[in-house]
């Protein structure tokens, strides 16, 4: 017999708020900008050891004046106090590099004209201005006893699968699948010699409107025995590489599959959506 008391899951240990301070911008490619940060606040950032660590970046835009307040920001305590219209708008990405001793973190940023509001904030990022993010979170790290690994992503992937890369011991083997808008879009990797990069140029359409991805690792021809999978990027793209993976009879723990993000959503709604079966991967 059970009491029919339930106990309440214990609740999740709040991230610390990194109150960092823009110290350079470093244009990778023509819609990819590298903003590197530091600062007192860097001191809040612990390391999870996760190749896919990411922050959580507030904008200030919806605060009243449009800019932080002077000082410390608590952003629960700030939320707390505002009415939820004025809350500052929350954006996830990718810490690509961490370096302890240089003090200071890089997150790399996709950059179109005047769409959306990281990227244009990122393209016009300069020396002193201020990031308010929360983290980092994360879940993956490559397996060091993988037979081989199989990498595939568009863009919004493309720091994690970088840092993945970096990471990899040096007779690691496999395939990195990386789509781009266009050739003049890919940066330089570093990656392990028996690592195959291969680039999947949409030739100027749009992300998350093409099947390019899907179709490549469908028809490619696999290294022997089964990989260790990082697959993440646009939302439907990914559901696509689900069911070639299912074809493929690949167990589950090696997937490490997700979407970064959707199609005509913005973050908000694409957050909401991981709750119904339109964002279930």
């Amino acid at each position: 017999m059970t009491s029919g008391i339930t106990t309440a899951a214990p609740a999740k240990k709040p991230r610390p708020t990194l109150d960092l301070v823009v110290s350079r911008t470093e244009w990778l490619t023509p819609h990819l900008v590298r903003v590197v940060a530091g600062g007192p606040g860097f001191d809040a950032f612990e390391d999870n050891g996760f190749t896919d660590k990411y922050v959580k970046i507030s904008f200030p835009d919806a605060l009243p004046g449009g800019a932080w307040p002077d000082g410390p920001v608590d952003l629960t305590a700030l939320k707390d106090s505002l009415p939820r219209e004025q809350w500052p708008v929350t954006r996830t990405y990718t810490v690509r590099s961490f370096d302890p001793e240089a003090r200071e973190l890089a997150i790399d940023f996709v950059v179109h004209g005047d769409e959306g509001i990281a990227g244009p904030w990122a393209a016009g990022a300069k020396e002193g201005d201020r990031i308010v993010a929360t983290g980092p979170g994360g879940a993956y790290s490559p397996d060091p006893k993988a037979k081989w690994h199989l990498f595939a992503g568009d863009e919004s992937a493309l720091p994690a699968i970088a840092a993945a890369l970096e990471a990899l011991p040096e007779d690691a083997k496999g395939i990195a699948f990386l789509e781009v808008g266009s050739a003049a879009d890919a940066p330089e990797l570093a990656a392990p010699q028996g690592i195959d990069i291969r680039w999947l140029s949409r030739d100027g359409e749009r992300a998350g409107e093409t099947l390019v991805l899907a179709e490549a690792i469908a028809e490619a021809e696999w290294l022997s025995g089964n990989p260790s999978v990082f697959a993440h990027g646009e939302r439907g793209a990914m559901k696509e590489l689900r069911a070639v993976f299912k074809q493929r009879d690949l167990p589950r723990k090696q997937l490490s599959l997700s979407g970064y993000w959707a199609h005509g959503r913005a973050e908000d709604q694409f957050q909401a959506e991981k709750k119904l079966p339109v964002g279930q991967i």
